[in-house]
C-alpha cells in the first residue's frame, strides 16, 4: 500500500465499523490463547477489545501506516503496536490467534498470502479475518467510473483499489491447507446521519487512495461530483438519515494439528 491513512477520518462512524470485528471475535472459540496478534490493527481502537476477550493473552498489533501506529501508541500505550507490512511480518514463534479486520482487501494477491498466514499460526490455533464484500455497490462503482474518466484518469491510474472474494473461495483455499473453516457473509444496514454520510464513510477508507492521488484543485472537483452522485444513489429516508447496505465476508479457520493453549 502506497497511501497512508487519516486516523481521525477513519474513526468517523467508529461504532458501525466496530460491529464486524465484534461479530468476528464472537465466532472464534479459542479459550485460553497465550498470544493474539491483530494484523492491520489501525489505531488499535478495536485491538483493545482483545485483552478483554482473552485476559491471559499477550496481545500485539501490526500496521503498515505510520499515522495509525502513532495514534495507537498515543491512545493505547499499554498495547504492543508495531509498524510493519503483514506480508513480511513473522512472529518469533507461531501465534495462537491471528486476527485481521478489514485489511486483506488492500492486497490484490491476498489469496496467495493465506498459506503463509496459516504457517504463522500454531497447530490447532485460529486465523480469523473479515473483509468488505460490497465492491459492486455504488459507494465503489461510482468512484471507479468517475476516476476512470477525464480529467482524473491520468492521476488515478494504478492507485490502490480494494477487492475481496466470496466466502466459498476462502473456505476452499483454507480447507485445501488442512484447516477447518467457518465462512459466512452478513449485510449490515448502516443508518447514517450528517452531511453526505456515505461520502464521509468512503473518503476515510476505500476512496482514500484515489483522493490522495489527485492534485488539490482536481480533488475538490472530484469530491463534489462524487458526493453528488452518492446522494442520488443513497437517497435520504423520511427522517433524513441514509441507509447504506454493507456486505462483509467473515472467515474463522482452525489450523491443522493438535490444539494447545488456543483450544
Amino acid at each position: 500500500m502506497t497511501h497512508d491513512w487519516d486516523p481521525t477520518r477513519y474513526l468517523t462512524y467508529a461504532d458501525e465499523r466496530a460491529r464486524p470485528f465484534v461479530d468476528l471475535l464472537a465466532r472464534v472459540p479459542a479459550r485460553a490463547p497465550r498470544t493474539v496478534v491483530d494484523l492491520g490493527c489501525g489505531p488499535a481502537t478495536l485491538t483493545r477489545l482483545l485483552p478483554e476477550r482473552w485476559p491471559g493473552a499477550a496481545v500485539s498489533g501490526v500496521d503498515s501506516s505510520v499515522a495509525m501506529v502513532e495514534r495507537a501508541r498515543a491512545e493505547a500505550p499499554g498495547l504492543d503496536v508495531r509498524h510493519g507490512d503483514l506480508r513480511d511480518w513473522t512472529p518469533p514463534t507461531p501465534v495462537d490467534v491471528l486476527v485481521s479486520n478489514a485489511t486483506l482487501q488492500w492486497l490484490p494477491d491476498h489469496l496467495a498470502l493465506l498459506p503463509s498466514l496459516v504457517e504463522r499460526v500454531a497447530p490447532g490455533g485460529w486465523l480469523a479475518f473479515q473483509v468488505p464484500g460490497n465492491f459492486d455497490e455504488p459507494s465503489h462503482t461510482v468512484r471507479t467510473e468517475l476516476a476512470g474518466g477525464a480529467p482524473y484518469a491520468e492521476h488515478t491510474a494504478g492507485v490502490d483499489v480494494p477487492s475481496s472474494h466470496d466466502p466459498v473461495v476462502y473456505l476452499r483455499a483454507l480447507t485445501a491447507l488442512g484447516c477447518t473453516v467457518d465462512a459466512w457473509e452478513t449485510t449490515y444496514l448502516h443508518v447514517l446521519t450528517g452531511k453526505d454520510p456515505v461520502f464521509t464513510w468512503v473518503s476515510g477508507t476505500g476512496a482514500r487512495p484515489t483522493l490522495e492521488a489527485l492534485p488539490a484543485g482536481l480533488r475538490a472537483e472530484f469530491e463534489a461530483e462524487y458526493a453528488a452522485r452518492l446522494r442520488e444513489a443513497y437517497p435520504p429516508e423520511p427522517d433524513g438519515s441514509v441507509v447504506m447496505p454493507f456486505r462483509r465476508i467473515f472467515v474463522v479457520a482452525r489450523t491443522p494439528g493438535v490444539g494447545g493453549a488456543a483450544s
